[in-house]
């Protein structure tokens, strides 16, 4: 991508990006609670996501808790 492939406002380009993290949290979230509804550890979702076990149940595990969804422990 190049400057010229911008928006002409930089305020423009800037709201961009802000809906495209949003949507991407949004997705992430929901991909994230998919995988461990259907069994997942947080070793195989940090993986996929290409971070740390101790980042992915950071940013998620209490959200996934309040969802009423079952935490797995350990992969075995």
């Amino acid at each position: 991508m190049t400057e010229s492939d911008l928006p002409k406002d930089p305020a423009d380009a800037l709201a961009a990006v802000v809906a495209l993290r949003r949507l991407a949290d949004r997705l992430e979230n929901a991909a994230v609670e998919q995988a461990m509804r259907a069994g997942w550890g947080w070793p195989k979702v940090a993986e996929a996501l290409g971070i740390t076990r101790q980042a992915v149940y950071k940013k998620h595990a209490q959200r996934l808790i309040a969802a009423g969804v079952k935490l797995r422990r350990r992969e075995g």
